[in-house]
């Protein structure tokens, strides 16, 4: 296992990182002595959420939904005759 000063890792910390992520661990050392092990974090992708359909099932649009209230909106526009 590869093993690095801190001054070494702070110059490189962008190629070291991307070598823990291809799982490549590495190993910091201060004066020689070794401080902490860098390895890559095994966190899951977060789910995708699809808003497509999210609602299925849960609303119903009336079959008269486009004659809904017509006597009232011509009441509106055209008053009582």
């Amino acid at each position: 296992m590869l093993t690095v000063n801190i001054h070494d890792a702070k110059t490189r910390l962008s190629k070291l990182i991307e070598m823990a992520v291809n799982g490549e661990p590495f190993i910091i050392a201060k004066a020689g002595k070794p401080m902490v092990k860098v390895t890559a974090v095994d966190a899951p992708d977060p789910p995708r959420r699809s808003r497509i359909g999210f609602m299925k099932g849960q609303i119903k649009v009336p079959d008269d939904f486009d004659t809904m209230g017509q006597e009232e909106i011509e009441r509106m526009f055209y008053g009582d005759e």
